[in-house]
């Protein structure tokens, strides 16, 4: 039996590293992002053309600071955006998804699975919060142990919260961040957000930040 679900092992590391997301565009959902290290080195980005159908396209694909695709996820059809797969590297036709991603069907719940395909130790996860407030935690579904979350970014020089459009992915040790960077884009995909809420100020960050 293999380890966690592997997509690339110069994203594993011994210690948590946190890694700050930014999203390149603030007008559509699912239009592109940039992934950056403590040091404010480029780890991740996805690129996106733009326009008002950009989160409506059946492919989205992660790639590294130097362009090399890492990840495909894919829309499953038909599945009004509830069910998505993940695809190592570029993908082509015929080829197997290494894992699959629900939303819960079940009224009130708030919350994902991520089902992994294969022999791993770990083979189903759970993603319970809410991604639109920038607050969730991936979990592996049966010893509950913590492996990725996503939070809400402050500005450590002033203080202030930054807006939705820039956050934190805290990658727990051993847990692949490219898989994890991968389930983000999934839950954009699927629940969107909302960048503008009553009464709340919007702070776009400085290099600093990153």
């Amino acid at each position: 039996m293999k380890g966690g679900l592997l997509v690339d092992d110069e994203f594993i590391h011994e210690e948590e590293r946190s890694l700050t997301v930014r999203k390149t565009s603030l007008f559509f959902a699912g239009d592109g992002f940039t992934v950056y290290d403590c040091k404010g080195r480029l780890v991740f980005r996805v690129d996106s053309y733009g326009g008002p159908n950009t989160r409506d396209t059946d492919e989205v694909v992660l790639m590294d600071a130097h362009g090399r695709c890492l990840l495909t996820l894919r829309r499953k059809r038909p599945s009004l955006r509830r069910r998505w797969e993940g695809y190592l590297g570029e993908r082509s036709d015929g080829q197997k998804p290494i894992f699959g991603v629900r939303r819960s069907s079940i009224i009130g719940r708030n919350s994902v699975t991520v089902e992994v395909y294969g022999d791993y130790q770990c083979s189903e996860y759970l993603i319970e919060g809410s991604f639109g407030a920038r607050s969730c935690t991936v979990v592996e579904a049966e010893t509950r142990r913590k492996v990725a979350e996503v939070r809400r970014k402050v500005d450590a020089s002033t203080n202030v919260m930054l807006g939705k459009d820039v956050f934190s992915l805290n990658v727990k040790p051993g847990f692949d961040g490219a898989f994890a960077m991968g389930l983000v884009l999934v839950l954009d995909q699927i629940y969107g957000d909302d960048l503008l809420e009553v009464g709340e100020e919007q702070v776009h960050p400085s290099a600093e930040d990153l």
